[in-house]
């Protein structure tokens, strides 16, 4: 079985150059961030390391705003493509900071050569899911490269949403004591793409994950009043969203494996091509972080949506190991969960 040239070199943890794993979201992207572009732009609304900032926009109003990338490769793939993948990650870094999403913008990077009727469904991709999700494309730019250096297209976006006056998430919130959940099982989208990319086959099929959380985390924010924080846990999976929740609030986050909700194709994929389902991307999951009086609540909100059917709680936040995830396998012993170096995955999302 070959998987082509879509590996990633191991990653080194200081580079003169820019590596794959500079883009995989894990130890090297926040090396990255930290000594180029936060000394050169250290915004306070930078500086939070959230998924979308946080403006105050008049005396009642603050806006939301996240900019994203999108470079998947191949651009159609098992359960989406690149069109509606670009509008979904936009959506849900609003949503995932309490906003409701109001507006987008789109940049098409184009490769010389590619079919303008390939072009025409991506497009369509776009117009069907901010449709969906009562987001208005408000503005747009394309520009075009020469043949053989974009892989067809890149699109690049940028997000507006409408946040609350009293909506204030953040890991500063995290309290120890409070309590773990995701909306999902794990893996779904960063499989689906490498068994594609890897030619394997799975009964029933292995498909992305990739849909907008929006409804689901504004009813989360409406209806539990000590919801303490989310995040999508798309490049480097549960263990990098993790690992940044742990250090920015100063805790210990303790996940129990058995809880953790992993497909059964996604578990045979990771352990063909010898991965960790807890690293790789998904691009329709949140991980909320609530006090233990409003576990069941939450939960309760997360499968009542179809995207959330399978929420469970999987660990529970301490101050014992301070800024460190660890897991509680299924034998009883723990284990540190490090921030991902790396991305085995590279073009994923």
């Amino acid at each position: 079985m070959s998987t082509g040239d879509w590996s990633c070199p191991v990653a080194k943890y200081s580079s003169d150059t820019i590596t794959m794993s500079h883009g995989a979201g894990g130890r090297l992207s926040a090396q990255l961030f930290d000594e180029v572009f936060a000394k050169n732009y250290p915004s306070p609304e930078l500086m939070a390391k959230g998924d979308s900032a946080v403006l105050d926009w008049t005396a009642k109003d603050r806006l939301a705003v996240c900019t994203d990338a999108f470079v998947v490769q191949p651009l159609l793939f098992p359960g989406g493509d690149i069109g509606k993948l670009s509008v979904y990650g936009t959506v849900n870094d609003l949503a995932v900071q309490g906003a409701e999403p109001v507006a987008l913008t789109t940049a098409w990077i184009l490769e010389e050569g590619f079919p303008i009727a390939e072009l025409a469904k991506l497009a369509n991709s776009v117009g069907q899911a901010a449709a969906e999700c009562s987001i208005r494309v408000v503005a747009g730019d394309t520009k075009v490269v020469e043949r053989g250096r974009a892989h067809g297209c890149y699109i690049a976006t940028t997000g507006i949403g409408r946040l609350g006056p009293s909506v204030n998430l953040s890991p500063q919130a995290i309290r120890s004591g409070d309590c773990v959940l995701i909306s999902g099982p794990i893996g779904d989208h960063g499989m689906a793409i490498m068994s594609q990319r890897s030619g394997l086959q799975f009964d029933p099929p292995l498909l992305s994950d990739s849909a907008p959380l929006h409804r689901m985390t504004l009813e989360l924010v409406a209806k539990v009043p000590g919801l303490r924080c989310m995040r999508d846990p798309t490049r480097g999976g549960i263990a990098a969203s993790l690992n940044e929740l742990a250090a920015a609030c100063g805790l210990c986050f303790e996940i129990q494996e058995a809880s953790v909700p992993v497909r059964p194709q996604v578990h045979s994929a990771c352990e063909l091509l010898g991965l960790d389902p807890w690293i790789v991307a998904n691009e329709g999951k949140l991980l909320a972080i609530v006090p233990p009086d409003e576990v069941e609540l939450a939960l309760e909100i997360l499968r009542s949506h179809s995207i959330g059917s399978l929420g469970a709680k999987i660990g529970t936040v301490h101050n014992l190991y301070k800024g460190l995830v660890i897991a509680r396998t299924l034998y009883g012993t723990h284990r540190i969960v490090p921030m991902p170096a790396g991305e085995l995955l590279p073009r994923i999302c």
